[in-house]
């Protein structure tokens, strides 16, 4: 899964980057607003996946991970005349958006809008990614009736049914409403990933409170669907991530009343708009937890670790996590009969443990 962090200029985007994968890079009293790309891969804590690690003592552990990608230079204006190149690919290249939008006043870092307004903030960059998908839509539609023009009727019927869900599209935009709200078969989500649409990914809107309480993130509303608020101290939380020692990670969390840090909290809520779930794999070599979208069979999950899993497979051993800590052992598992062995057919389930049989 790769998130993308953006926000206006000096909101603390790299602020929270830092929080979240523990980065060091700086962040400027006054933003440039030049393009550029920040990338880091965290790991996705998970203590299911620590205690199977400590019941099989595996040669190797490895979690789940995110990538993060702070994206910077974004302002009012910038979809004008379209997102070109570079910048236009990274946007539409990620599975979501961390939308920072600040809450904090502090006279060293000026506000590019002078005063403090989080929803103002927010509602600028969604309008330029409406305005982008806009001419997204424009210019596809434009392709078709070029090529209608050139071959003539006989591939008009062809293009019927994009044609169609385009213009309903265009329609749903103009009311100033981003795709996320707009109703989509899975069938019609999966032909437009191609034209990646950014109003149509999930978003996690941070507020940054820097060193206010997060409570500020309450007073924001944005109600859409594929997207959640949650309130983040940034400055407090990008200097807790840079401690090493855990004693000390516990004692700045017990004086400000932190119970979650940053990191976790926002790989929790992300998992869940991205409809993402957890399976894994163990053994004495490893212990793996793996992504798989919530609803993907067993071949898929297959599919997850290996393309030729999900080629040859032929069934699924499969158990479920407590069962084993609960029993000591696959061996026990298998005695109390709670190892099943499933199809084709199968929906994973969060925080199953599988084994696939598979013939290539």
């Amino acid at each position: 899964m790769r998130l993308g962090i953006i926000g206006l200029p000096n909101s603390g985007k790299t602020t929270i980057f830092n929080a979240l994968t523990g980065q060091n890079l700086s962040t400027a009293a006054v933003s440039s607003g030049q393009f550029e790309v920040h990338t880091a891969t965290v790991d996705v804590p998970d203590p299911r996946l620590d205690a199977l690690s400590a019941l099989f003592k595996p040669k190797k552990t490895t979690h789940a991970t995110i990538i993060y990608a702070d994206i910077a230079g974004l302002d009012k204006g910038i979809s004008a005349g379209g997102l070109q190149g570079q910048f236009r690919n990274q946007l539409s290249q990620v599975d979501g958006f961390l939308h920072v939008v600040r809450a904090f006043d502090d006279e060293t870092v000026p506000h590019p809008y002078v005063d403090v307004d989080p929803a103002r903030d927010l509602e600028i960059i969604d309008g330029e990614f409406l305005l982008e998908d806009m001419a997204t839509v424009e210019r596809r539609l434009e392709k078709i009736a070029d090529e209608i023009r050139i071959k003539g009727k006989k591939v008009e019927a062809q293009h019927a049914e994009e044609v169609g869900l385009l213009q309903r599209i265009q329609a749903h935009l103009e009311e100033e409403k981003p795709l996320r709200d707009f109703d989509l078969t899975p069938e019609q989500a999966k032909n437009l990933r191609g034209f990646g649409f950014l109003s149509l990914k999930p978003i996690l809107v941070v507020v940054n409170t820097g060193d206010d309480a997060p409570q500020a993130a309450a007073e924001l509303t944005y109600d859409h669907r594929h997207s959640a608020i949650v309130g983040l101290q940034g400055k407090l939380e990008a200097e807790i991530a840079q401690l090493d020692d855990p004693d000390d990670v516990a004692m700045f969390m017990e004086e400000y009343g932190i119970t979650e840090l940053s990191r976790a909290k926002v790989i929790r809520l992300s998992y869940e708009l991205m409809n993402i779930q957890s399976f894994f794999t163990v053994g004495e070599d490893e212990c793996r937890a793996w992504s798989v979208r919530i609803g993907a069979t067993a071949p898929e999950a297959a599919g997850t670790i290996h393309s030729d899993l999900q080629k040859g497979f032929i069934r699924a051993e499969v158990m479920q996590y407590q069962d084993l800590l609960d029993a000591g052992s696959e061996a026990e598992v298998k005695k109390q009969g709670k190892m099943q062995l499933q199809g084709k057919d199968y929906i994973v389930k969060d925080g199953d443990i599988v084994h696939i049989r598979f013939n290539v």
